[in-house]
């Protein structure tokens, strides 16, 4: 059970790591992304928060799954 746990983990982070960059650059490559000064607006800065957190628990979900596969 323990390695089934360990490998769905990793499967979540390697997904995380697919998805999120290629929505990211949908998001910068959107024009409610920016303003007419080019300075980004709460739209890019919202996503990109979102993303980051994502991309956080896609690490720590890698890094568990590894210690619970190899211990």
């Amino acid at each position: 059970m323990t390695t089934t746990l360990a490998v769905l983990l990793l499967v979540s982070g390697v997904w995380n790591f697919v998805v999120w960059p290629a929505f990211f650059r949908r998001v910068m490559r959107d024009p409610r992304s920016r303003d007419a000064s080019g300075r980004p607006t709460r739209f890019l800065i919202v996503h990109t928060v979102l993303i980051g957190i994502s991309l956080l628990i896609g690490a720590l979900s890698i890094v568990f799954g590894l210690v619970g596969l190899f211990s």
